[in-house]
């Protein structure tokens, strides 16, 4: 049976993140991954969660409390292009969702050089057995050119360290979301 996307990819973050690991939220939006995060890390790890919305960050932080997982996550109010300013302990798992804030302001929203800059950092630091996740939305203005642009950069990845996935329903209208999965060896 055929899962969605989204689906799949916490499926295979769920299979490689462990109680104490440290994770990262690139795009944190309205906290849905944040939350899964948090679940997985349990009590002794860490999740930072990046957005450069304010609203964002108040949606995620709420989500987060009323699960009781707010004190494990770290919620940065900055571009996902500066996570190396951040991450200070190695990560098991890192996800991506471009595009723009579900709800929210369809101007403001991911782009191809500030996601080529995060996604840069994390091939650099997510740990052997880790995995990378992103979900790329390709019915907006920008998207398809993001999601070329980054398709490009995880291709030519050395595939000694590196197997990349790209996930996809081929049959669907509306420009189903693809999802890529670097997983580093």
């Amino acid at each position: 049976m055929m899962k969605k996307p989204l689906l799949f990819a916490r499926e295979l973050v769920g299979l490689t993140l462990k109680e104490g690991d440290t994770a990262v939220d690139a795009t944190c939006g309205n906290g849905h991954d944040t939350l899964f995060l948090a679940e997985l890390v349990g009590k002794t790890g860490s999740v930072l969660a990046f957005d450069i919305q304010q609203e964002a960050l108040k949606n995620t932080k709420n989500r987060l409390s009323q699960a009781g997982l707010a004190h494990r996550v770290s919620l940065i109010h900055a571009s996902h292009a500066s996570l190396s300013s951040y991450i200070s302990a190695v990560p098991s798992a890192i996800m991506f969702n471009l595009g723009y804030l579900p709800g929210g302001d369809h101007q403001m929203k991911t782009d191809t050089q500030s996601t080529l800059l995060a996604l840069e950092v994390s091939v650099s630091a997510i740990k052997k057995g880790g995995v990378i996740t992103i979900m790329a939305y390709t019915g907006h203005p920008g998207g398809e050119e993001e999601y070329s642009a980054v398709f490009e950069y995880l291709s030519a990845l050395p595939q000694q360290e590196f197997s990349v996935l790209s996930y996809q329903p081929i049959n669907q209208r509306n420009n189903p979301p693809v999802l890529l999965a670097v997983f580093r060896i």
